[in-house]
C-alpha cells in the first residue's frame, strides 16, 4: 500500500481553483492510497456558535465550504482533534464534526462521548482497509471527551492523553520546596481539603507547591508522563483496528517539547510513539507545533514527529471575541487588524514571522503486505509568506535546498539517512 500525509492545515479562507502550486502538489498526494491531513479550524458560519473561555492560541474558524476546496488536493483521512477544536465552544465542535461527517472524509478522534471520539476509523481503498485513531496531548481539560454511563449522557469532545508534568529534586531541595510551602502557607486551602477527605495524602518523597508537583529524584529535572488510564484505551483501539484493519495510522497532536527547541518532541512523546508501534501501529504522524521535527524508523515503520503545516492563514481571522481582544488588551470596538499587529508586536514575530511555519515536507510511503515500510520518499514543500493576499499561506512544492539540509540535520540523532535527488525529492535509505 502507498500512503501520503500532510501536517497542519491552519485554514480560514476560501481556496481559490488552480493556485499556483497546486498542479506539482496534488499528484503527488494523490499516490497514496490513504491520504491524511491535520484540520487546524473549526467550521462554522458567523453567528452560529460560541466561543470558549479559552483557545488553542487563535479563534480559529472557517466557512465549512473549504472542505470542498481542499477534496482537490486528493485528501480522504483527516482529523481535528487538535488543541483549536473546542475554539468555538460545544456547538463549534459539533458543527466541526457535522461537515466533517458530511463531507465523506474518514476522521477520528473527535465524538460527541468519549467512545466514539477514540473509536478506530476506517477507509476501504482497493489495496486495503486502513484504520485511523488519532489523539491529542495539548489540550485545555474541558476538550476531553466524557464516558457515557446508565444514566447520564457522555461529554462530547476530543480523544485526550492527559498528561501531567512534575519537577524531580534531590532530597535536600525537596524538603526546602516542603519547608517553604509552609512558611508562605501556599498549600493550606488544599491541605484543609486533604484532611477533610478529598484529596489523597503526599507519600513522603513528594511536595507541593499550589499546582507545581516535586518528586524525589538524583538530580534536577522536568518530568512529563502521560496518563496510563489514556494510554491504555488508545492501546485497546490498536487491538480492535488489528482485527478490522490491513494497516493502522496514529495521528498525534502534540507541541510539547524537551530543551530549549520547538524542533525537539518531549521524550514522553517519543516514548509514546514508539510504544504504539509495539502495539501493532504501522505508523505515527505527529503534527502540533507549526514546524517540522525529526523522522524516525522504528522497528521497520515511521514516526513522523511533526510535518510541520501545509497551509498556514493565521493572519486571515476575519472577526473574533471580545476575550481575545481582552486579552491583549483592547477591546472589540478595534479591528481585528489592530489585534493582530499588536500580538504580533507590530507584525515582526509570531507563527507568521517564523519562516520555519512556511516550510514542510509531505511524505510518501509504501509498505509490504505485512506494513512494513519498504520506500519513503519527501516532496519539499513552502507556504508563500508575502505578497499576493489570496495566495498567503497555500503551499507549493518548494525547490530550496535550505530545506533539505535542515530536516536531514534533525533526523540525523534518529539515525534517519537522507539524500537529496536531481529531481528536488528527498528519499530515506532505508
Amino acid at each position: 500500500m502507498k500512503f501520503t500525509a500532510v501536517g497542519d492545515m491552519i485554514i480560514q479562507k476560501r481556496v481559490f481553483e488552480d493556485y499556483l502550486g497546486f498542479d506539482e502538489l496534488a499528484p503527488f498526494i494523490k499516490e497514496g492510497d490513504a491520504r491524511f491531513f491535520n484540520l487546524e479550524t473549526t467550521l462554522n458560519y458567523e453567528g452560529q456558535a460560541s466561543v470558549s473561555q479559552f483557545s488553542g492560541g487563535t479563534y480559529l474558524r472557517c466557512d465549512p465550504r473549504i472542505l470542498e476546496d481542499i477534496k482537490p488536493f486528493g485528501f480522504n483521512m483527516t482529523s481535528f482533534n487538535n488543541n483549536h477544536a473546542l475554539d468555538y465552544f460545544y456547538d463549534g465542535l459539533e458543527s466541526t464534526l457535522v461537515e466533517v461527517q458530511n463531507s465523506g472524509l474518514v476522521h477520528a478522534g473527535v465524538g460527541r462521548n468519549l467512545a466514539e471520539a477514540s473509536a478506530p476509523r476506517y477507509l476501504e481503498t482497493p489495496n486495503g482497509r486502513v484504520a485511523l485513531i488519532a489523539v491529542n496531548t495539548t489540550f485545555s481539560a474541558p476538550m476531553m471527551a466524557g464516558e457515557q454511563s446508565p444514566r447520564v449522557k457522555g461529554r462530547p469532545g476530543i480523544n485526550g492523553i492527559r498528561v501531567s508534568t512534575y519537577v524531580e529534586l534531590p532530597r535536600e531541595e525537596l524538603e526546602y520546596v516542603k519547608k517553604l510551602a509552609d512558611e508562605v502557607g501556599i498549600n493550606n486551602s488544599k491541605n484543609i481539603i486533604r484532611r477533610e477527605g478529598y484529596y489523597d495524602y503526599l507519600p513522603d518523597d513528594e511536595a507541593e507547591f499550589g499546582d507545581l508537583v516535586f518528586k524525589l529524584g538524583e538530580k534536577k529535572a522536568y518530568k512529563m508522563k502521560a496518563n496510563a488510564e489514556d494510554v491504555a484505551r488508545v492501546e485497546k483501539a490498536i487491538y480492535e483496528a488489528q482485527l478490522q484493519a490491513d494497516y493502522i495510522i496514529i495521528s498525534i497532536h502534540s507541541h510539547q517539547i524537551d530543551g530549549d527547541a520547538k524542533e525537539q518532541p518531549a521524550k514522553f512523546y517519543e516514548e509514546l510513539c514508539r510504544h504504539f508501534i509495539d502495539k501493532g501501529a504501522h505508523a505515527v504522524v505527529g503534527h502540533g507545533p507549526h514546524l517540522l521535527r525529526p523522522v524516525e524508523i522504528y522497528n521497520g515503520r515511521p514516526i513522523f514527529y511533526s510535518l510541520g503545516d501545509f497551509i498556514v492563514q493565521l493572519y486571515n481571522v476575519e472577526f473574533a471575541p471580545e476575550d481575545f481582544f481582552r486579552k491583549h488588551g483592547l477591546d472589540s470596538s478595534y479591528t481585528v487588524h489592530d489585534l493582530l499587529k499588536k500580538r504580533s508586536r507590530g507584525f515582526t514575530v509570531g507563527l507568521m514571522e517564523d519562516s520555519r511555519m512556511f516550510r514542510s515536507v509531505i511524505p510518501q510511503w509504501e509498505t509490504d503486505e505485512n506494513g512494513n515500510l519498504t520506500s519513503l520518499k519527501f516532496m519539499p514543500v513552502e507556504m508563500s509568506m508575502k505578497g499576493n493576499k489570496s495566495e498567503n499561506g497555500l503551499p507549493r512544492r518548494s525547490y530550496n535546498p535550505e530545506i533539505f539540509e535542515y530536516f536531514k540535520n534533525m533526523c540525523e540523532p534518529y539515525g534517519t539517512r537522507l539524500e537529496l535527488d536531481a529531481d528536488g525529492i528527498i528519499h530515506c535509505i532505508l
